[in-house]
């Protein structure tokens, strides 16, 4: 079928059947070949670099889990050495895979759109049996399922990276540095970049202001449910200090109050450690912390934390995962509507 034998048959009033969305599937892979091999070539890089770290880190992790007795001296100089080795390395990758995500969706996202806007191709694309919101509606739900399936499969790998700092119980699988690499949320963020930057694109018209617009919101949407939104997606628990909370527990405030009153958060403020707790009690060592702690104690001061144990994680990752699944949904929506009301 022809552009002029479809322009004709609208002309005349006829209903031309749309063109299968395979035929679109096949079209999309095609035009966007290039940034799904980009998407790969990073992907992939980093998930050889990811292995070969990760069995460097797991070979280490087999000689500390292997010294008898554990808690003698040597096995826990042994753990030190370990965490000294790859707890910096482990940090710093956990930051470098927080860009993954808005990357990803971004570099693939934006252009998707924005490109054919730009450049005014759209105007063919158009006239080619295939209505307009069926056309982005095909791009966008299979470029959005291929992104979303990778970002999957590579959190599997960094969770089998990550798995010797869990076991040791020295990191939570709550804290914000690897809450959302691991599980679903990866992948549903990845997902929600895509989503964002394919609304930018379509708004903006232009690729490289509509990737730049994505990466920006992506930041602060990320970073707002890191540091606000997360910790209150169930109620943390509230214990006096004197129960520590597991080591794998994300802790999230610790106060102090007096007469149930609250007085102080944090540690004591030296004020108020020369005021009820000078120098003077603990001699001339200085005092340590556990020390000025139970002093404290002492002077009618309890000391509270709030926390949220390690078996919440597959929870938070619904909730996180439920409600980014939702907005991408929404702005997918959105981003058909607006190519469907726009004037050729």
């Amino acid at each position: 079928m022809t552009t002029l034998t479809v322009s004709r048959g609208r002309e005349n009033g006829m209903r031309v059947a749309p063109l299968p969305f395979a035929r679109m599937g096949w079209v999309t892979w095609r035009q966007h070949r290039m940034a799904l091999a980009g998407a790969a070539t990073l992907l992939g890089a980093l998930a050889l670099w990811l292995w070969i770290a990760g069995l460097h880190l797991h070979h280490a992790y087999a000689a500390v889990t292997a010294c008898h007795p554990a808690s003698s001296y040597a096995c826990g100089s042994m753990l030190g050495d370990f965490n000294n080795t790859y707890g910096r390395t482990g940090n710093l990758i956990s930051a470098l895979l927080q860009t993954v995500p808005a990357l990803l969706g971004a570099f693939v996202g934006a252009p998707l759109l924005a490109s054919e806007l730009e450049t005014g191709t759209f105007r063919y694309a158009w006239t080619q049996g295939f209505e307009r919101w069926r056309w982005a509606l095909a791009k966008l739900v299979s470029l959005g399922v291929v992104v979303t399936i990778a970002a999957g499969a590579f959190s599997v790998l960094f969770s089998w990276y990550y798995q010797p700092f869990f076991s040791q119980g020295s990191q939570s699988p709550l804290s914000p540095l690897v809450f959302d690499l691991r599980g679903i949320t990866f992948a549903a963020w990845t997902l929600a970049a895509f989503a964002i930057a394919s609304l930018a694109g379509i708004l903006i018209r232009r690729v490289v202001p509509a990737i730049v617009a994505a990466l920006a919101t992506y930041t602060g949407i990320a970073i707002a449910t890191a540091s606000l939104l997360r910790q209150h997606y169930l109620a943390p628990v509230v214990a006096r200090a004197l129960i520590s909370p597991p080591a794998s527990a994300w802790v999230i405030a610790k106060w102090w109050t007096k007469g149930g009153k609250f007085v102080f958060s944090g540690y004591p403020p030296q004020v108020i450690q020369h005021q009820d707790c000078p120098p003077s009690v603990f001699g001339s060592g200085g005092p340590t912390p556990g020390q000025v702690m139970h002093c404290f104690a002492q002077h009618g001061y309890v000391q509270w934390v709030s926390y949220h144990p390690a078996r919440r994680f597959w929870a938070f990752q619904w909730i996180e995962g439920g409600w980014l699944l939702a907005l991408s949904i929404l702005l997918i929506a959105a981003t058909v509507w607006l190519v469907r009301r726009r004037v050729a």
